[in-house]
């Protein structure tokens, strides 16, 4: 297998650069081989390219471009209540086993001197969520960029997850979840901003 072995820069972290298209299959049709399948019977035949494609849809938040993104979505609004954007949905790969964790974030800012279109939040959300992720990194990356992004008084992230690598391995509880949260600015450094962060999702979840 050839290795393109060339960095380039993915929101300031060095990444290798993506394999050639087929790489990943053949890897995969090993891979097959190994857990003791024939990858030449009829139902996997197409499954290295299939679980190549998969594979780089979920990664695909490594060589997004935030700018892209975001798109200019950044308006001059008089507005300087909490913004928040609940119940997103996502789904991401666990780094530790590559098993998938799925469930919602909750992204709440105080805007500064603008604030950034209400589909931008979810778009960035996706972008962390599509890598090799565990929960923590991936709250405290999404609520930086925003801050990066955005400069407001504040930024707050909760994550609400399940994983598959305790739901199907390990300690198989089925019904257990993680809850993550990152607060930046005024989310931190202020009490109340928090408690009504807080109060406002528990508020819209019982109306909607």
């Amino acid at each position: 297998m050839k290795t393109n072995k060339a960095i380039v820069k993915t929101m300031g972290k060095p990444k290798l650069m993506e394999p050639a298209e087929g790489d990943i299959a053949e890897l995969m049709q090993g891979v097959l081989e190994r857990l003791g399948e024939n990858p030449s019977r009829e139902g996997l035949v197409q499954t290295p390219m299939r679980a190549e494609k998969a594979l780089r849809y979920l990664t695909s938040g490594y060589t997004a471009d935030i700018a892209s993104i975001v798109n200019n979505a950044l308006f001059d609004v008089e507005y300087d209540e909490m913004v928040i954007v609940k119940d997103i949905e996502f789904f991401s790969l666990c780094e530790h086993h590559l098993l998938p964790f799925y469930g919602k974030a909750h992204v709440a800012y105080l805007p500064g001197d603008k604030v950034i279109g209400l589909s931008k939040l979810p778009r960035l959300v996706d972008v962390f969520a599509r890598r090799l992720q565990v929960q923590e990194r991936l709250t405290q990356e999404i609520a930086q960029t925003i801050q990066d992004v955005l400069k407001p008084k504040g930024v707050g992230v909760i994550l609400e997850a399940r994983h598959f690598c305790m739901m199907m391995r390990g300690v198989e509880k089925q019904h257990s979840g993680a809850v993550t949260s990152a607060m930046l600015g005024a989310f931190r450094s202020q009490k109340e901003t928090r408690d009504e962060f807080l109060a406002l999702i528990r508020e819209s979840a019982s109306r909607f």
